[in-house]
């Protein structure tokens, strides 16, 4: 059976018919529904300064969700680790490990948007190094022993209860990102599922000697909506996977590659790239039989600003018509 997972970003664009107080109200009840219904992991993201309010604290909500949950997995793909205090940083993820049993897991992304740089006052073009030295400083954080670092003494207790750390990916969409992973011997988790990456980060690993390497490409959709109507839904999401979709466009940099990036414009070129899909319950199941065992259904209920009455629609006709013939 194909992962069941949620993801979530909450976006309120001007437009939306919701407020942000909803958008994280539903957020967290749907948590806990896809945890009562087997589902494998909530997804969510960071990113600041967003006109439409997209997520800016992720591990505080992430505390939220792992608090209404009792097996749910929560990552957070990804942190954007300059932007933070390292130890601080250390502290928040030692706590949540410990608080959730070690659901906790975290996506080291290096960040790509020069005004989130500027407001948190961070030099972009120091981002790379940054991204590696404070790796290296959480890691020595979790050890629970004291260390220096920037000339004072830094002790991080409690130790996270995950040994020797909570599960921390690289991200990114390049060969030096996949490099950059195997260097650190730390899993990869590309931004796109490029196979042509996960070589890259192999042969990488088999260089550095990491034996214990490993990558996790996406694949299938970046959106899936169940519905008894495709045609009629997708006129009421498209609004929503438009504002999305030009958005995340806007932001691209050289080199910088996306699962959910489309050229599209209109909401006709974006139903036709894939990236969003609005099918019927067979149309669900055979999706997710085509992807194995080792696939990942993604479901994104609030996408763009999506209301949560629509958002529940989806997700409650897949526990009738779906979710039974899974196995």
């Amino acid at each position: 059976m194909a992962m069941l997972t949620l993801r979530f970003d909450l976006r309120t664009p001007p437009f939306a018919t919701t407020s942000p107080a909803a958008q994280y109200a539903a957020c967290l009840d749907m948590c806990e529904w896809a945890d009562e219904r087997g589902f494998t992991s909530a997804v969510i993201s960071e990113h600041h300064g967003i006109d439409d309010g997209y997520l800016p604290a992720p591990l505080v909500l992430a505390g939220a969700i792992l608090g209404r949950t009792r097996r749910l997995m929560v990552n957070v793909a990804a942190v954007l680790v300059p932007l933070h205090d390292p130890v601080r940083l250390a502290e928040q993820v030692a706590v949540l490990d410990l608080a959730s049993g070690g659901r906790f897991s975290m996506v080291a992304g290096m960040g790509y948007r020069p005004e989130e740089f500027d407001m948190a006052g961070v030099d972009y073009r120091s981002r790379a190094r940054l991204l590696e030295e404070h790796l290296d400083v959480m890691r020595r954080a979790w050890t629970g022993e004291p260390f220096e670092w920037q000339g004072r003494t830094c002790l991080v207790t409690p130790a996270p209860a995950t040994r020797p750390h909570p599960p921390v990916l690289v991200g990114g969409s390049t060969e030096q990102a996949a490099r950059r992973a195997a260097r650190l011997r730390l899993p990869f988790m590309p931004a796109i599922g490029d196979p042509a990456l996960a070589e890259t980060y192999r042969e990488a690993c088999a260089e550095e000697g990491f034996q214990e390497g490993w990558v996790l490409l996406p694949a299938g959709p970046g959106f899936v909506h169940v519905t008894e109507d495709p045609e009629r839904d997708w006129e009421r999401i498209a609004p929503f996977a438009l504002h999305e979709a030009t958005t995340y466009a806007q932001w691209q940099t050289p080199g910088q590659r996306s699962q959910v990036h489309t050229e599209a414009t209109t909401a006709d070129e974006l139903r036709k790239s894939g990236v969003y899909a609005v099918v019927t319950p067979d149309e669900c199941v055979e999706m997710a039989s085509a992807m194995g065992p080792g696939g990942n259904l993604l479901f994104h209920p609030l996408m763009g600003g999506m209301p949560p009455a629509l958002g529940w629609e989806s997700l409650e006709l897949l526990a009738a018509k779906v979710l039974p013939r899974l196995g």
